[in-house]
């Protein structure tokens, strides 16, 4: 497994074609954008090989019997499913920030459970194909880009109504050696310091949509393949210090919109292709596990909020304050319960026909359901306890003037013993993790609000529910 460093000494051996503001960027690795999401992917290589964190950053392949990344690994168990979650938790209280693997790792066991059930209706071998890429994965120990969401383009027709067909990735070739496909994803997280993006469906297809049934891996720097770094709420402060708020990991996850122009891609890589009755099924299963996971990962940050906002009552001489009190024990639970749901829908997870182990469903999607809600409230509290300098600090340069600097150190001074420079850090941490690109990520992460309530609608099983409640009424129900 690699280090944090060879992982980043890793990425500068490979050239994806970035843009930024319309200049292409040479090397990521030292880039100011995305160096701070390359410290948190790193985080998560140092952490594996870390003795404290072992049992959770590291698992055994089922496939070669190496000890492997778990960001690599195929669910085995309940236990797997877990782990995975405590694992997001520890990370995240490290990071502060988005760590970016969760993405392609779901993507690897949806594709894992699906190319397996395509396999044994229709007697193709993607099952096999994806086992061997799987197993370069494992041993590179390679970041993975999860590539699921497309422009969509106009909402109401289908992918094959589209006036423009590329609205969806599609295959436009094919021939004996591969396929070659066209289209654009959008909020490609991580895909910046990334090695492979694993292409998926965006949505349920029908049989016309055939040429829209496409999942494969594709290298980030492979021909055709451009993309263009998306901005994030105060991203020139990346160019400070003090004012960036999360110095060292920045926020949330470099995401691009990812253009593809004719993309090759040969056959050994390519794990659906026209299957459309499948397109659903990868959906539902990559979101479901995506959605396992924000108890974890903002469970994670929200400690932090928790801590920075206890902080910075206790540098503003508010702390003993009972309405602070309230407002951090608030603050605690909206966390435990986002955490809950997510130990829930892993505790009851359960086995598919290819042997790897899936998520209650419903339970994830009503994790991910409480974070669009209780991230924002928790963000608001925090908001609420730091007052509203939070939202009008003069900048770093102010703050480091020799002429309006001891202004600013003057009047931004609090409690005594409290030293002004280390209120100023802590409150540019608290605006940096509760405004802006975060909590629109907290919102549309792993499918918008509305998609979960589907999902749920689907697994709620309402004529279910009607039985109990007409039987406990003595209505006479048919079994």
């Amino acid at each position: 497994m690699k280090t944090g460093k060879e992982y980043m000494e890793a990425l500068k051996q490979i050239h994806p074609r970035i843009y930024y503001k319309g200049e292409l960027i040479d090397c990521v690795v030292g880039n100011p954008l995305i160096q701070p999401h390359i410290n948190a992917v790193a985080m998560t290589y140092d952490m594996a090989c870390d003795p404290e964190f072992e049992d959770l950053c590291t698992a055994t392949s089922h496939l070669t019997g190496e000890k492997i990344s778990r960001f690599t690994h195929i669910h085995q168990s309940t236990d797997d499913l877990i782990k995975k979650v405590k694992m997001l938790r520890a990370i995240s209280q490290r990071t502060g920030s988005c760590y970016q693997r969760c993405v392609g790792f779901d993507a690897l066991n949806a594709t894992y459970s699906v190319t397996y059930e395509i396999d044994q209706a229709h007697g193709t071998n993607y099952h096999e194909r994806f086992k061997e890429f799987l197993k370069y994965i494992q041993k590179e120990d390679l970041m993975m880009s999860g590539s699921m969401t497309d422009p969509k383009g106009d909402r109401s027709k289908t992918p094959g109504q589209q006036t423009d067909p590329d609205m969806f990735v599609h295959v436009v070739e094919k021939n004996d050696k591969g396929v070659v496909i066209n289209g654009c994803k959008f909020h490609m997280t991580g895909i910046a310091n990334a090695f492979e993006m694993l292409i998926m469906p965006t949505t349920g297809l029908k049989p016309e949509d055939a040429d829209y049934a496409i999942c494969c891996a594709v290298p980030v720097d492979a021909e055709g393949i451009t993309h263009i770094f998306g901005r994030q709420t105060n991203d020139g402060r990346k160019f400070d210090k003090m004012d960036q708020g999360n110095v060292q990991f920045g926020v949330v996850g470099g995401e691009c919109m990812t253009i593809l122009d004719h993309v090759f891609v040969p056959w050994e890589r390519v794990f659906m292709c026209g299957e459309t009755e499948f397109a659903g099924m990868l959906v539902e299963r990559f979101a479901s596990y995506h959605r396992q996971n924000y108890g974890g990962c903002k469970g994670g940050l929200a400690d932090i909020i928790v801590g920075a906002a206890a902080t910075i009552a206790e540098y503003n001489g508010a702390a003993k304050g009972s309405h602070i009190k309230d407002k951090l024990i608030e603050m605690i639970l909206l966390t435990e319960t986002m955490w809950a749901c997510s130990l829930a829908c892993s505790a009851d997870g359960y086995k598919l026909p290819a042997g790897n182990y899936y998520v209650n469903p419903m339970l994830a999607n009503a994790d991910k359901q409480n974070v669009t809600r209780n991230v924002y409230e928790i963000a608001r509290l925090a908001h609420d306890i730091s007052g509203g300098i939070l939202a009008t600090l003069p900048s770093e340069i102010d703050f480091n003037d020799p002429t309006l600097g001891p202004w600013c150190h003057k009047y931004l001074k609090a409690v005594d013993s409290v030293d002004v420079e280390d209120r100023y850090k802590m409150l540019r941490l608290i605006e940096n993790m509760t405004g802006g690109t975060s909590l629109v990520e907290s919102m549309h992460g792993a499918g918008s609000p509305q998609a979960q309530r589907i999902v749920m609608a689907k697994q709620a099983n309402i004529p279910m529910k009607m039985k109990l409640a007409k039987k406990l009424a003595g209505i006479k129900v048919e079994e």
